[in-house]
């Protein structure tokens, strides 16, 4: 029903992920196969695509207002992880970098501890720090490939009084975890208790793989964790509409809304664009049969990679997939350097990959790779890459 195999030339479109002047400063390869940024090379549901063309050929493109988007999302909230949002919890960002920023400037002062979970996505560091925050990580455990939490670590660094806000991805990015309901209560239940906030990320929730059990969204958890965390989510990654700019935070408890919604509006954020209301409206109504054909072509782009490299490079440790369509590489077993691993694959086999030192040094000797691309595309660049390291 929906061609994911179609090859769509994205070269001159003002696509970052296909800038060639963004590789170049990046990767000092501009000609390089990119499978790095989180955008997919697959067009939209339809619906969407029809949405938007009703709104540019309407002609007005004024000032909007709207509540249909978030009343869609709380609909798709519900039928897809059985949870019940109230409307008026849900704010909109221009995205969830930009929402977990504000919260670091709403309820964390200048010098505190904000903790996350390396190696993990590169913008929670450099947010923390651009704020004048501590970087605190509870580095996640590489148990043969699969990815676990240190509980004991994690108690020491959120009973640490200076620890006033804990950054979670889930899933995560870039190891591709979905969190089990249990890791997720017993994380919680520390941070309640020492008074630690929790800022959710979980921007792709909805990309959970065919043999993983459902995402478990924080504020289900019950009503105390709801009232002790903001939720970020967004349409973006699930249906590849991050150019429109709309997030959705959901906030239960009032008093953290309301202190969120000054900050919004002490930096002067707010507005929003005729066309992310219509896309996100139609992506949340009718996008369900696509995401779902969608996962299932990403998962066989997966096993594709995963028994490529487990005959043809076996050194390479490819982490299990279980969300996200991003899949972290260990290079370890080749005792190369991250310099001489770049040079491998961004110089000789000409593909561009997210270097795993960018998500901290816990990434050393990683890379990241989008399997959102048509499967003869991940094909060449699996064999490019293999080539390349033989």
């Amino acid at each position: 029903m929906y061609n994911f195999d179609e090859i769509i030339d994205r070269r001159g479109t003002n696509s970052m992920k296909w800038s060639p002047t963004i590789m170049d400063e990046l990767f000092d390869e501009s000609e390089a196969l990119p499978l790095w940024v989180a955008d997919m090379d697959f067009r939209t549901v339809p619906e969407v695509i029809e949405a938007t063309k009703r709104v540019a050929e309407f002609g007005i493109y004024g000032y909007v207002t709207s509540d249909k988007h978030n009343l869609a999302f709380v609909d798709w909230v519900q039928r897809r992880m059985n949870y019940t949002i109230a409307p008026e919890w849900v704010i909109n960002t221009p995205g969830v970098v930009t929402a977990f920023s504000l919260a670091i400037q709403t309820f964390t002062k200048p010098g505190d501890k904000v903790l996350i979970q390396r190696p993990v996505y590169y913008p929670f560091t450099n947010a923390i720090v651009n704020n004048g925050r501590q970087v605190v990580s509870n580095t996640l455990v590489n148990q043969k490939g699969r990815y676990e939490i240190d509980f004991e670590d994690f108690k020491r660094k959120v009973q640490d009084p200076d620890t006033t806000l804990f950054i979670l991805c889930s899933p995560h990015n870039p190891v591709s975890r979905s969190f089990s309901k249990e890791e997720l209560v017993r994380m919680m239940d520390l941070c309640v208790a020492n008074d630690v906030l929790v800022v959710s990320d979980e921007i792709h929730n909805d990309l959970i793989m065919p043999e993983t059990d459902p995402h478990v969204t924080v504020p289900s958890l019950g009503e105390k964790y709801a009232n002790h965390s903001i939720t970020c989510m967004a349409p973006s990654k699930t249906f590849n509409l991050a150019g429109m700019h709309l997030s959705n935070i959901v906030i239960p408890n009032d008093r953290l809304r309301h202190q969120f919604q000054r900050t919004m509006s002490q930096v002067g954020i707010g507005g929003m664009n005729p066309f992310a209301i219509e896309a996100t409206t139609a992506a949340y109504t009718h996008g369900e049969p696509w995401l779902e054909g969608l996962l299932d072509y990403l998962y066989g782009n997966y096993q594709y990679l995963r028994d490529t490299f487990a005959k043809e490079l076996p050194e390479v440790v490819v982490t299990p997939l279980e969300a996200t369509y991003l899949v972290w590489l260990d290079f370890n077993a080749l005792e190369i350097s991250q310099d001489v691993l770049g040079e491998k694959i961004f110089k000789d086999a000409k593909v561009a990959l997210d270097g795993g030192d960018w998500f901290g040094p816990e990434g050393e000797g990683f890379m990241r790779l989008n399997l959102a691309s048509p499967r003869s595309v991940i094909q060449e660049a699996v064999e490019k890459i293999i080539r390349a390291i033989h």
